[in-house]
């Protein structure tokens, strides 16, 4: 077996990625404090072509060279607006049709293998702070919550991880 040579991975520029097609999801970082965090999403969202990134209250933004540690440059490549307010933003992202699912641990969820996204449906994702998770407030306003499923003691990932994870279901959900 023989690794690819960076040539051979075809990686479209900057500018031809943001001119592709994008899967219909955007991303919440409700007031994540980690700037590693911050560039993973940046990294996962340019790798499964998400739409948008909001980066919202407490959320750092670009450019800071630890977001750009871990997002390689994905910052640069992948549409992102900061909002000072995570309600008001689900608010607005309902009132122009996208379902708001926040990727939390709760009583009414979803497991996330068992979520089908609608076709011509546009989505959003809130991941929540690296301690206290999605805002209880914005879990009374979104539209559902999908859940990992764990079976560890701990029944915590990070938020990167969780991120990789759900992104990736939903790329494969509506890409294939």
């Amino acid at each position: 077996m023989r690794k690819l040579s960076m040539e051979e991975l075809n990686r479209p520029s900057v500018e031809e990625f943001k001119e592709s097609p994008k899967i219909p999801l955007v991303i919440i970082l409700d007031n994540v404090r980690s700037m590693n965090n911050v560039g993973s999403a940046f990294r996962t969202s340019d790798a499964f072509a998400v739409e948008k990134i909001y980066l919202t209250g407490i959320t750092a933004t670009p450019p800071h060279r630890d977001i750009h540690k871990t997002a390689l440059g994905a910052e640069e490549s992948v549409s992102w607006q900061h909002a000072e307010s995570t309600l008001a933003l689900v608010k607005e992202l309902q009132a122009q049709q996208y379902l708001v699912y926040a990727i939390e641990q709760a009583q009414e969820r979803i497991w996330l293998q068992d979520f089908q996204p609608v076709a011509n449906q546009k989505y959003a994702f809130v991941f929540g702070n690296e301690v206290f998770g999605v805002d209880e407030e914005v879990m009374k306003l979104v539209n559902g919550c999908l859940e990992i499923p764990q079976v560890g003691t701990k029944h915590s990932l990070n938020i990167s991880v969780s991120m990789g994870i759900a992104i990736w279901d939903f790329y494969k959900k509506v890409a294939f």
